[in-house]
């Protein structure tokens, strides 16, 4: 489930929505990518967001225009957080103007080699540097904050 659902969102999360939205917004306005090349993996990689989670959210940022009914069915599997979406399309609204700005500023040739290796970086760093995510489970009882302890040490894998 996406990170920070059941609980308010810290300043630290806002700030980091709003940068995704930003660079997303900038980089979709220079070389004209979507949320699926920027936010997904900055959701994930970020703020510890699962794959649908990260879809569906990147999805809700394009559901007026094209997207409501894919929407609607990532929000129905509870992946997609409306709070966390509208700060990351703040930022995507700022930073679109500015890639624009920025891109139409300089060469084409530029602008393609941008895109490129943005293409490049991330998927050198899904094939090679992802690693699995282990789950630890936390069981929740009436013990001390020691058990809780002793319990998540429990489920640690050994190396």
């Amino acid at each position: 489930m996406i990170p920070n659902k059941k609980n308010k969102m810290d300043i630290n999360t806002i700030i980091i929505l709003v940068i995704i939205g930003i660079l997303s917004g900038i980089l979709g306005g220079m070389v004209g990518v979507g949320g699926g090349i920027v936010i997904v993996p900055a959701l994930i990689y970020f703020l510890g967001f699962n794959q649908l989670d990260a879809q569906g959210t990147s999805l809700a940022l394009i559901m007026f225009p094209v997207g409501i009914l894919g929407v609607m069915q990532y929000y129905k599997q509870g992946h997609v957080d409306f709070n966390i979406v509208l700060f990351i399309a703040i930022g995507f609204v700022v930073g679109s103007f500015l890639g624009s700005k920025i891109s139409l500023s300089i060469p084409q040739e530029t602008v393609k080699k941008v895109f490129a290796l943005l293409m490049i970086a991330i998927a050198v760093k899904m094939l090679f540097f992802d690693k699995p995510k282990q789950k630890v489970s936390i069981q929740k009882s009436n013990t001390t904050q020691d058990s809780i302890h002793d319990t998540i040490q429990q489920n640690k894998p050994t190396k």
